[in-house]
């Protein structure tokens, strides 16, 4: 069996998401997260709130993960990152927050924020990888199971 992180991923492009785009950017949350955010607020953020972005990774033309961020003055707040199940241990969550701290540097953002479920391993591993130190806990943040989030932040 040949181990899927050693798979050769051709052709990955990004592109910033479109209002015609909310479906497929609920569809990848809702397959990410326990708890996933109504189609509503991606709908809300893409329309009316001119702070946020959302940006897909796309392989081989299909969507295989989105990140979304806030950029308000010079901090940029990561409001979700995710990446089909699928599609998952090629990297491509690095390649993908990697490419939003490039665009929100370019943007004029010099700090970089987010939160994460402390017991998320794996994302919190990425996230150091990429140079996010931890900072505070929101005690109960997640309405799901009410865990708490540890805050991270990096200078981009």
């Amino acid at each position: 069996m040949i181990d899927r992180s050693m798979e050769i991923t051709k052709n990955i492009n990004f592109r910033l998401a479109k209002i015609e785009d909310i479906h497929k950017l609920y569809h990848i949350e809702s397959r990410s997260f326990s708890s996933p955010w109504p189609e509503e607020a991606f709908y809300n953020d893409i329309a009316h709130n001119r702070f946020a972005s959302y940006v897909f990774i796309e392989v081989d033309g299909t969507q295989a993960g989105y990140c979304g961020v806030w950029i308000i003055l010079d901090e940029a707040h990561v409001t979700n990152i995710a990446i089909l199940p699928e599609y998952r241990g090629r990297k491509l969550g690095e390649k993908l927050l990697c490419k939003m701290m490039s665009l929100a540097k370019e943007a004029g953002a010099k700090t970089m924020t987010l939160e994460v479920r402390v017991s998320n391993h794996v994302a919190k591993s990425l996230y150091k990888k990429l140079g996010f130190q931890e900072g505070g806990i929101r005690r109960g943040y997640y309405t799901d199971n009410r865990e708490d989030a540890q805050v991270m932040w990096v200078n981009i």
